[in-house]
């Protein structure tokens, strides 16, 4: 099957047997590529193995969208510019998601005692009174604004779920896989975290990309995105991870840099720089890319001095295991990009 597919899209292939002196018994087999058709052909079996675990929702339509978590905080405003530029560029719709909690019941205090009062459908229907009018109001707002010329002409809708944030969000992009995630590092409750917890969990399992818009954010407009910072550790994966990035940014319209961090000068690390840099320079001839080695050591002031030197716009990476805090939240370069910059981030799950 692998074999039928591939050739199918023009990459010659070659089954070879591992019993070649009894090759009646199926012990296993190998499907060997050209090295040159190495990164289309991981990309398309990876959607093979996405469409063989996945099947279709019932009823579902192929519609792609970009969906945007939302608490209607001032954040909103931010995450819905980037959101329908985005869609745009994708050919899909906007979906809003606002998650909202409905407690079992509420505590009040006097003095040292504490009363527990079990929640009446009364405070459901303030709850989801007090969602419809923000939706409302803000589905004028989002009309105004496309009339304007502000916004592109994308459909949008909203939804509303009760439960825990971060649990619905992930629910919804597992039955729905949109395109693209679009949200604020933080939500209504500012912390002096960076990354919020409900940006964190989304960006750490989500199966979908994720492009997080900080707080303190100083682009103004998807429009000012021109240099965009990838961090590679030189894997295969990471050449479809960085094929997407393209595809959402643009060749045309954005310059890559590609960084390797280690804590040692290894030579390696320049061979397989090398081999990135003519793979692109083959595969993206109009693409403007640069190329840097950096000590995975560097202090944070180093590291931001670096990012605004090079007028980064955005810091995008790869995180194929799921687990993006667990290999950040350790001293590399990645963790002290993300947790010292105020810089959008994009997340792929490759």
């Amino acid at each position: 099957m692998i074999k039928t597919v591939l050739e199918e899209n023009g990459i010659v292939t070659v089954i070879h047997n591992l019993n070649l002196e009894h090759p009646e018994m199926a012990v296993g087999v190998r499907v060997r590529i050209k090295e040159s058709d190495l990164p289309r052909a991981l990309k398309i079996v990876e959607e093979m193995e996405s469409a063989w675990e996945h099947e279709p929702a019932t009823g579902s339509t192929a519609t792609q969208k970009v969906l945007i978590p939302i608490d209607f905080s001032d954040q909103v405003s931010k995450a819905t510019d980037f959101g329908f530029h985005f869609a745009d560029i994708l050919a899909s719709e906007v979906v809003f998601l606002y998650v909202y909690f409905s407690p079992a019941f509420t505590i009040s205090s006097n003095n040292d005692m504490s009363t527990y009062s079990i929640s009446d459908s009364e405070l459901l229907k303030k709850i989801l009174s007090s969602a419809n009018s923000e939706i409302e109001n803000m589905t004028k707002q989002i009309h105004d604004r496309i009339a304007k010329g502000e916004l592109p002409n994308i459909p949008f809708s909203f939804e509303m779920k009760e439960g825990v944030p971060e649990d619905q969000i992930l629910d919804y992009c597992k039955k729905n896989t949109p395109s693209l995630v679009v949200m604020g590092t933080h939500g209504r409750k500012l912390t002096n975290e960076l990354i919020g917890s409900v940006t964190a969990e989304v960006m750490e399992a989500c199966v979908s990309p994720v492009f997080a818009v900080p707080t303190l954010m100083t682009m103004q407009s998807p429009e000012d995105i021109k240099r965009v910072a990838f961090l590679t550790n030189f894997d295969q994966k990471d050449l479809i991870a960085i094929d997407r990035a393209i595809s959402l940014f643009g060749p045309e319209d954005v310059e890559i840099y590609f960084i390797h961090a280690s804590d040692k000068n290894v030579a390696w690390s320049e061979v397989m720089l090398a081999g990135i840099k003519s793979y692109f320079a083959n595969h993206y001839p109009q693409l403007v890319t640069n190329y840097d080695l950096l000590n995975a050591n560097d202090t944070p002031e180093f590291l931001n001095n670096y990012m605004a030197n090079h007028k980064i716009n955005v810091l995008a990476f790869n995180s194929r295991r799921r687990n993006i805090f667990a290999r950040l939240f350790s001293p590399g370069l990645a963790y002290k990009m993300v947790l010292h910059s105020d810089t959008p981030l994009f997340v792929t799950h490759v």
